[in-house]
């Protein structure tokens, strides 16, 4: 495709591998002949090699193809400045500068020229006047570059007249009755040398014989003698005025096809966005909406072409970079509706990001996260299997027997991944992180399984069994008395809640030696619970009516809700009752 040797050509002149810039360019425009574009960059692929005469012919196709795009005088001026046609070159800077004239590459080029052209017009005192335009580096060139002197370097007598003049340019006057050295000259010049006619004798004898006539006839001579201005500044007028219309239609479209999607009227839409895209090339806004209407209709695929048109047109105007974001994002979405499997999510998250690096918009940031979740969540669809979930779970209850905890945690986990509903297998997993000592990690498996089967009573003998090996007695109390209500003949919860009374009885007898008191109590002031319960103003009170008024602390106690704060501290170790 030509979009695809062009991008090859942009890469390529990008690394400065001008050559191959030049191959790809032309592949593409042998794809696409009529693409301005492709003729203007490898117009600059061959000024960057020095092929000047190349590079104006590309020029020149760029120009005729879309005279009203101003890069394509900046390559024709460009090209001419490097074949030393500077005024060739100044004219062309001028042409695009009327087309843009905050142009800044125009601006500078045209700065360029008219220096160049002053210097070529400014010998030093003493020396030939046309000797410094044989000392240029492009002298060579230009002559190469012209059919009338080509065929001259093929001449030997004429190569040595030639490097005798670059030697010593005042031996100019000797060779000027060489008629090749005048052609050569004129090529130089950029001005057009003939020999003396017949007729030019003619008109020479005439204007001898009858000066009176010449003298009454100034204003009719003169204007023979000069040739007739080209009307270009009209034509620049009029194609400028023509411009500005076709805008003008163009946005009047757009706005037509606003009203119309509005309408839902895709189908008329689509009309008033496309006949706006003919008459103005240069808004993306026009392929960006043509593109959310497609989205609309379903037809997604179009939808992107449009995107990536956007995104390259943008590119290649400088667009604003929230157009080319917003272009992105729609390109994304369109990815998002076609996608059928998770791999599917990886071009639009791909492009969701991508959208982010030229703006980052909290849409196309919610998008993309979206993106990443319906891809994780599908992952996971398609990775369910309860029959091979149910192998691994009893793989995993083999290797517990055998108190391979580690090798039954691996093949818990695949269990889970295979059929993340399984309370069972979350049970399981709890008991081999107690067994392991990974008490956070069990505790997160018991919740888990309590959460998915709130009636499973294996879940709460679990998160007991851990809460009392993590010495937080009065939760594990909590836990089994809540199983009980779900399970009441369960025998490993009744055992739970007679193991928690008894440790928390022996903590109000004060059977605890100072080192288990301490210890208990650090591990309570990080309970959050019994951090409220102490920065309570009316807790802290009342602690303090305990020791101060014990009749006060006896009314207390008749409040459930204080009572229910200060079992919490006893079990806790932090208050401690005699």
């Amino acid at each position: 495709m030509a979009d695809e040797a062009k991008a090859k050509g942009n890469a390529a002149f990008s690394a400065g591998r001008f050559d191959e810039a030049i191959a790809h360019f032309t592949t593409a425009i042998e794809l696409s002949p009529t693409n301005h574009v492709l003729f203007s960059n490898r117009s600059a692929a061959y000024a960057s090699l020095g092929r000047f005469a190349d590079a104006l012919s590309d020029a020149k196709k760029t120009v005729e193809l879309k005279p009203d795009w101003s890069k394509g005088y900046s390559r024709l001026g460009a090209a001419h400045l490097g074949l030393g046609s500077f005024n060739d070159a100044v004219a062309a800077y001028k042409k695009g500068l009327e087309l843009d004239p905050s142009n800044e590459a125009l601006k500078s080029g045209l700065a360029d020229a008219e220096a160049s052209a002053a210097r070529s017009r400014a010998p030093p005192p003493g020396s030939s006047p046309f000797g410094n335009i044989f000392s240029g580096p492009d002298l060579w060139a230009k002559l190469a570059a012209d059919p009338a002197t080509r065929s001259y370097l093929q001449q030997p007598d004429f190569l040595k007249m030639l490097q005798d003049v670059q030697k010593n340019p005042n031996n100019l006057n000797l060779y000027l009755s060489d008629q090749r050295m005048m052609q050569v000259l004129g090529v130089l010049l950029n001005v057009k040398m003939r020999a003396p006619t017949d007729e030019m004798e003619r008109e020479f004898a005439g204007a001898e014989a009858e000066p009176a006539v010449k003298r009454d006839q100034p204003e009719s001579a003169k204007k023979e003698s000069e040739p007739e201005p080209e009307p270009e500044s009209m034509d620049v007028m009029d194609e400028g005025k023509e411009k500005k219309e076709r805008k003008t239609a163009a946005q009047k479209e757009k706005e037509a096809g606003n009203a119309a999607y509005k309408k839902k009227d895709f189908e008329t839409a689509i009309q008033h966005y496309t006949r706006a895209l003919e008459l103005d090339d240069e808004d993306i806004s026009f392929l960006t909406n043509r593109a959310a209407v497609y989205m609309e209709m379903g037809k997604y695929e179009d939808c992107i072409k449009d995107c990536d048109k956007a995104v390259e047109r943008g590119r290649e105007l400088r667009s604003d970079f929230k157009m080319i974001a917003r272009a992105l994002t729609r390109k994304g979405t369109a990815f998002v509706k076609l996608a059928k499997c998770s791999k599917d999510y990886d071009i639009a998250i791909e492009t969701f990001q991508k959208a982010l690096t030229e703006h980052r918009n909290p849409d196309t940031l919610k998008k993309l996260n979206e993106a990443e979740r319906e891809k994780k969540e599908l992952e996971q669809l398609e990775y369910y299997d309860p029959n091979i979930a149910d192998e691994e779970r009893e793989k995993g209850n083999e290797f517990f027997k055998q108190q391979k905890y580690p090798e039954a945690v691996k093949h818990y986990t695949e269990a889970l991944k295979r059929n993340p509903k399984d309370p069972r297998v979350y049970s399981n997993r709890a008991a081999c992180y107690t067994k392991l000592g990974a008490l956070p990690e069990g505790l997160k498996d018991a919740e888990k399984c309590i959460e998915l089967d709130p009636t499973f009573a294996k879940g709460y003998t679990r998160k007991g069994a851990i809460q009392f090996f993590m010495k937080e007695y009065d939760k594990a109390l909590e836990t089994y008395q809540e199983g009980l209500k779900h399970d009441p003949n369960n025998q490993e919860l009744v055992d739970g809640v007679r193991r928690c009374i008894e440790q928390i009885n022996r903590t109000n007898r004060g059977d605890l030696s100072p080192e288990e008191l301490k210890e208990r109590q650090a591990k309570a002031m990080q309970d959050p619970e019994i951090q409220n319960i102490l920065s309570d103003p009316i807790m802290r009170q009342v602690l303090v009516d305990f020791q101060e008024n014990p009749k006060a602390a006896q009314d207390h106690l008749k409040n459930p809700q204080v009572m229910h704060k200060i079992q919490k501290l006893v079990s806790a170790g932090i208050v401690q009752m005699r």
